[in-house]
């Protein structure tokens, strides 16, 4: 095990997967450095720092700075992929998915399937996103909500260090095209990190990071760590709450969503993206269906409102969820006996 930041253990992971697969190739803008830089020890790599030395390792044929162009960058992903390489490709800003829909939507997404299968397709889309810095309307938004609902897709949205590990592994290593979401508050978090060089972590599997008999939070990405703090202050009255952190929302752990509340019988689900058809709002139909019975209690959905993320510090604040409406939301639901 080794201690990492989180846009450490991204970096990491590429470089390792870049050093054990000649086919692994980075493009994005300006993940050769940024800044003006070619390279070299005074590069950043990138706005997010999650490329830095990547170029001086691999050369300019496998670390590929391109134009500002996202339809480019996920267009030229798709081609990599289908011309047999495993591009991991960024958006620097998942606000920007708007641009490169088609390539994504109608083609990556697509080619699988509308080949017969014949075709594979191993594109990493990464996508930094999430609000939380004050960055306004354009540069703060939870896109989840879209690309899950692409099929042909898989998202993953880690909400560790360790999970951006071995959830990135597993995303290079798969002929299927996925898209990472890496919630921009989370690069500077610190954890362990399993430090095994095939330490992979398989898609479709939630981890329950708190455990609980009361009632049942269900979250991803940055809205874990919320939870987390939520569920240890409810822990101090004795409330009792399982945490489950999805990790990939395509494909969902339905097994995992539905054993808890089938204990716990109340439901709260946490989800940084607007409530209009939303991943709180499929997860609540799930529930609805399939575990109604179980139910002691009406499903609380804590989500932002249906509006633009503001810029003012206290009016994002007051529109992004946290621990304190989450608490409040379980305690809602326990108000039902």
């Amino acid at each position: 095990m080794a201690k990492m930041m989180y846009r450490d253990a991204i970096r990491n992971t590429i470089f390792q997967e870049m050093q054990r697969d000649s086919r692994v190739v980075v493009l994005g803008e300006d993940v050769v450095g940024g800044m003006g830089t070619a390279g070299g020890p005074e590069a950043i790599g990138g706005i997010w720092s999650t490329s830095t030395g990547l170029y001086d390792a691999f050369g300019p044929d496998r670390v590929i700075d391109t134009p500002i162009s996202e339809s480019a960058i996920m267009g030229a992903a798709g081609g990599l992929a289908l011309a047999g390489k495993r591009p991991v490709a960024e958006i620097m800003f998942a606000d920007f998915i708007g641009v490169c829909m088609d390539q994504l939507w109608n083609q990556i997404a697509k080619f699988r399937y509308m080949f017969g299968g014949k075709s594979v397709c191993p594109a990493v889309i990464r996508m930094p996103c999430g609000a939380g810095y004050n960055a306004a309307a354009q540069h703060s938004q939870m896109i989840s909500q879209f690309v899950t609902g692409m099929p042909g897709l898989k998202v993953v949205m880690p909400a560790t260090p360790e999970d951006a590990c071995g959830l990135l592994r597993q995303a290079i290593r798969d002929d299927d095209p996925v898209v990472f979401l890496e919630h921009k508050f989370l690069y500077a978090m610190s954890g362990e990190v399993n430090d095994d060089p095939d330490f992979c972590i398989p898609f479709g599997h939630a981890r329950l990071a708190r455990a609980g008999q009361d009632a049942t939070i269900i979250a991803s990405g940055m809205m874990v760590s919320y939870a987390e703090t939520a569920a240890d202050d409810l822990a101090q009255d004795g409330i009792g709450c399982d945490v489950i952190d999805l990790r990939t929302t395509s494909p969902l752990d339905e097994e995992a969503i539905l054993d808890s509340v089938e204990v716990t019988g109340r439901a709260v689900i946490v989800d940084e993206a607007p409530p209009r058809c939303s991943l709180a709002t499929d997860i609540s139909s799930l529930i609805a269906q399939k575990a109604f019975a179980s139910l002691k209690a009406p499903i609380e959905m804590v989500t932002p409102p249906h509006t633009p993320v503001p810029f003012a510090r206290e009016l994002e604040s007051a529109y992004l969820p946290g621990p304190a409406k989450i608490a409040a939301a379980v305690r809602k639901t326990l108000e039902y006996r």
